[in-house]
């Protein structure tokens, strides 16, 4: 799952973060004419839920900033299922662009 990272906040509460900016997938982001932030990790993660893991849908919440994606919830098993597929995006660079593109073509406007 690097390099997002899963931790218990509380008892019971967990949160998936990423900090932006620091992926492997950031030149390709910005090739695509995006600024790889909070913000735009939080539409790739909605993106991905609507066509991989649609499963997840309303089981957690985001809270991303600038500098960090942050997805949350009670749901581990949730949490940790983003995290695995976000991860295959983040650290591939080589599929990024294509991606993004999928993903406007589809109406998806990355808030970043």
């Amino acid at each position: 799952m690097q390099p997002l990272k899963l931790v218990e906040t509380t008892p019971g509460h967990y949160s998936l973060l990423l900090t932006a900016g620091d992926t492997p997938s950031d030149t390709a982001v910005d090739e695509a004419g995006h600024e790889p932030n909070g913000y735009f990790w939080e539409g790739m993660a909605e993106w991905l839920i609507r066509t991989r893991v649609p499963e997840l849908d309303g089981r957690l919440k985001f809270d991303p900033e600038g500098g960090m994606f942050c997805a949350y919830g009670t749901d581990r098993e949730a949490l940790a299922a983003l995290g695995s597929v976000m991860a295959e995006v983040v650290n591939a660079p080589e599929r990024i662009g294509a991606l993004i593109a999928t993903a406007e073509e589809a109406g998806v406007v990355f808030d970043d």
